[in-house]
């Protein structure tokens, strides 16, 4: 009896041997069940996180487009900054003053570097040797003022207050756009150069020259005629307008006359044709019956 119910063989009827191996502890147990709570609850606030920034997104590209689209719409309708700019870049040549290394101020950026390294020596060897200080100045177009003559006084007025100043001070002024120009000065300067040249310079260099937008040579041959005025040389001209007449392509009276009379001619001899040749033909085919 007692091999039988001996330990080995049946450990259920043994209670020392069953307590003595619990069935399992809880330190055994798998520690990923908290770090997975731990993982589904990020998990769901990232999710809540990325449901609720694509709206915001959204919302952002939304305000974006629409501060595009009233950029966009302001700027298409202010027509005002165009205007602003022309009037801008003229009155900074107003407000500049006379160029103190140059005797140029190119404001329509028309003249080349050659030209205004040819001015400078020009202007100044006259002006070491006579006293007189010239200044040329291109702008694109005027707004303040009706013509370049007025515009050419106000320069004067601004930048050589008294008439000592500006007594020796000549102003010549290209405006671009409108194809015109203008020579103004002192006293003085006026007298050298004489109110001849003066005339044919504003009315045959610097229009002409500039109607062929040939600016540079409108404002070096205008240079070298004034000069020459001051020297007391041979005026060297200037160049003449060409005459662009086209011809008329309308016929005198006398052609349209002559071409008449041949076109009645021509129909008058047609019709006839028309009539007597069926009549002929009809005659010898009666005629042979």
């Amino acid at each position: 009896m007692e091999t039988i119910l001996s330990p080995p063989f049946s450990p259920l009827f043994n209670p020392k041997t069953s307590l003595s191996k619990p069935f399992l502890s809880l330190s055994h147990l798998p520690r990923s069940t908290k770090p997975i709570c731990c993982s589904l609850r990020k998990q769901h606030s990232q999710i809540e996180k990325e449901s609720f920034s694509v709206p915001k997104s959204w919302v952002s590209h939304v305000q974006q487009g629409l501060a595009a689209l009233a950029i966009s719409l302001a700027l298409s309708f202010c027509p005002v900054v165009s205007s602003d700019s022309a009037l801008a870049s003229e009155f900074d040549v107003l407000n500049e003053g006379p160029p103190k290394d140059s005797y140029v101020v190119d404001d329509a950026g028309v003249l080349s570097r050659v030209t205004k390294s040819d001015l400078k020596a020009l202007l100044s060897d006259v002006e070491k040797r006579k006293g007189f200080h010239i200044n040329f100045i291109t702008v694109r177009k005027l707004t303040s003022k009706a013509d370049a003559f007025e515009y050419a006084d106000q320069v004067l007025e601004k930048w050589y207050p008294s008439v000592e100043q500006g007594n020796d001070k000549g102003i010549v002024v290209l405006v671009t756009s409108q194809k015109e120009g203008a020579i103004t000065g002192g006293p003085d300067f006026v007298k050298a150069v004489g109110d001849t040249v003066l005339d044919a310079t504003v009315s045959e260099n610097l229009p002409v020259l500039a109607t062929e937008e040939k600016y540079n040579e409108a404002v070096f041959s205008t240079a070298r005629r004034l000069v020459a005025a001051i020297d007391g040389l041979p005026d060297p001209g200037g160049p003449q307008l060409k005459d662009n007449k086209r011809e008329s392509n309308f016929k005198s009276r006398e052609e349209t006359d002559e071409k008449r009379g041949q076109f009645t001619l021509v129909v008058g001899g047609l019709l006839v044709i028309a009539f007597v040749v069926p009549m002929a033909q009809y005659y010898a085919y009666v005629s042979k019956k």
